[in-house]
């Protein structure tokens, strides 16, 4: 009894020490930025710009990655094919590439020149410094975290109840959206919002294949090489207050949401 005391108590103390690693930064950061500052940053119309594109191409993102992935999540839960470790790689790929190198990659598939850019530009859709390409970008680097996290929501429902909603004359469609959905939700949820969050955080995909519109992160990275820590803290503290904000509010809703703790509660996102 008193091994198991004593290893617990390492292990909690290994924990409080990662939370601390982690905690300090961000709070040292947020207290370091009086309310006022905080105003007059969001007040400049360029940071309000970059802020608004960060937030909307992120929910853009966002909704790619649930109506692509979220199917794709369940195909991957239910159903054993020949190739399904290869197409799991490469959803995970995008998780170690480096973001650079994700640009580059996104840049020659959807530059003027690429397989898809060039198409894409000769009706008028262009990728290189437009909205679009900037949505791609974080498409790209979030995607795989609504896929995982749909996945293990799919995992974590009994098949037994698919099988007896399609015993009762339920359509296949008809149970994945009445009854396998509903009980995923909590991870489906958990992940569409750690996917936005991704997504509004994303600066090396973007800066290579869409500088322009700007997004937070790239105003951010400009008045860092400008003006140092003191112009890029605030916009900084800024788009941090806002993704903390978001994430804590919807995590409070998902928990509230009846029925979806207990599925939400085995999942990983």
């Amino acid at each position: 009894m008193l091994r198991a005391r004593f290893l617990t108590a390492v292990f909690a103390g290994a924990g409080a020490l990662l939370v601390l690693f982690l905690a300090m930064p961000l709070v040292a950061m947020v207290a370091s930025e009086r309310p006022a500052t905080l105003w007059d940053a969001l007040a400049e119309r360029d940071a309000r710009s970059a802020v608004l594109v960060s937030a909307g191409a992120a929910a853009v993102s966002t909704a790619l990655a649930l109506v692509l992935g979220v199917p794709m999540g369940y195909v991957l839960a239910r159903r054993e094919f020949p190739g399904k470790a290869a197409i799991q790689a490469l959803v995970d790929m995008p998780v170690v590439v480096p973001h650079l190198v994700a640009g580059i990659a996104l840049l020659t598939v959807l530059g003027p020149q690429g397989v898809v850019g060039g198409p894409a530009g000769a009706v008028g859709l262009r990728f290189v410094d437009a909205l679009p390409g900037t949505v791609a970008a974080m498409l790209f680097v979030s995607a795989p975290l609504v896929v995982n996290a749909a996945r293990h929501g799919f995992e974590a429902v009994n098949p037994r109840l698919e099988q007896v909603s399609r015993s009762l004359g339920a359509s296949p469609l008809q149970t994945f959206l009445r009854v396998s959905m509903p009980l995923a939700k909590g991870p489906i949820v958990s992940g569409a919002v750690i996917s936005w969050a991704r997504a509004v955080s994303e600066f090396g995909a973007v800066l290579v294949i869409a500088y322009y519109p700007r997004v937070a992160p790239t105003l951010i990275y400009e008045r860092y090489t400008g003006f140092g820590l003191r112009g890029a803290r605030p916009i900084a503290v800024c788009l941090l207050l806002i993704c903390l904000s978001l994430f804590a509010l919807v995590r409070l809703l998902v928990r509230r949401s009846p029925g979806a703790g207990g599925v939400q509660g085995r999942a990983q996102c």
